[in-house]
């Protein structure tokens, strides 16, 4: 059973695979609304204060979903309020009991989703894994977001309901849909499957199945596609991979990369000021760690 206290990394990395929080919206939108959507998408993402990103964004997942509201078949709508609710119910929510109705809601709007797309997918989250391959071979590039939506808003209902085995038992399920999602284009989202296939790798040691290594290759492909400006790649790389591994040196060094680099980056400043913070925790906790 993976290491409950380390499922959280699949939180840590939805707002980061989200790349934006509000990725998406501009496409159910016209004109003065569409540009509005636009620059609130540039400002969310390329801040550099998330304490005022945590208090502002929840009015804009209450618009997105009113329009919801009107036009409930909406793939992109859903779409949407699925990664916000996913995000901000992950990232920024400690109250377990509010964390886990926040991420329901994200993983109902998911299935939803996926469901409107096409409604052969309506049961995809209670395949089978041999039935879930199957229906993963049938999907294309053009299915991407609305899978990759589902996958990262289920990664984060099982982060807030770790508790439940049966919610754990569905790991697996996560790994698959990452991996087919590599290989119809990994480039997505700066690499974000690879980043949760590193996580899948880490969660337990290799002693009880773990396979660190496949998580090394998948943390260093993720820092190739993000061309290094995802700091959150590397605060990934050295909670899971490095303290998995008691590897001080590598834990410290790509901790104090994190603090050193400029967190300002097109659509990351966000999550890079996200990154330095639990950067500096984990260097504060190393002495107790190791």
């Amino acid at each position: 059973m993976p290491r409950t206290s380390n499922l959280k990394a699949l939180a840590c990395i939805t707002l980061m695979a989200s790349s934006t929080l509000l990725s998406g919206c501009s496409s159910f939108v016209s004109g003065a609304t569409k540009s509005l959507a636009n620059q609130l998408q540039a400002t969310i993402s390329d801040h550099d204060d998330p304490e005022l990103v945590k208090d502002a964004v929840p009015a804009y997942m209450l618009m997105v979903e009113s329009l919801l509201k009107s036009d409930p078949d909406n793939v992109d709508l859903l779409v949407a309020s699925s990664s916000l609710y996913s995000a901000y119910g992950s990232v920024f929510v400690n109250d377990l009991s509010r964390q886990q109705r926040l991420t329901t809601r994200a993983f109902n709007y998911g299935k939803q989703a996926i469901c409107e797309y096409d409604d052969e997918y309506c049961g995809i989250v209670s395949l089978h894994v041999k039935a879930l391959k199957t229906t993963l071979a049938e999907m294309d590039e053009d299915d991407v977001n609305v899978l990759f939506a589902l996958g990262s808003a289920w990664a984060g209902w099982i982060k807030s309901h770790s508790s439940d085995f049966n919610a754990v038992a569905d790991v697996p399920k996560i790994e698959i849909i990452m991996r087919r999602i590599v290989e119809l284009d990994e480039t997505y989202q700066n690499g974000s499957a690879h980043l949760y296939l590193g996580v899948l790798a880490t969660l337990i040691p290799p002693t009880l199945g773990g396979k660190p290594e496949i998580g090394r290759m998948h943390f260093e492909k993720a820092m190739q596609l993000s061309n290094g400006e995802n700091l959150m790649v590397q605060v990934t790389y050295a909670q899971q991979y490095a303290r998995l591994l008691f590897d001080r040196e590598l834990h410290d060094r790509l901790l104090q990369q994190v603090m050193q680099a400029d967190a300002t980056a097109e659509g990351l400043t966000l999550t890079n000021w996200l990154a330095k913070e639990q950067a500096q925790q984990l260097l504060d906790s190393a002495d107790d760690y190791f």
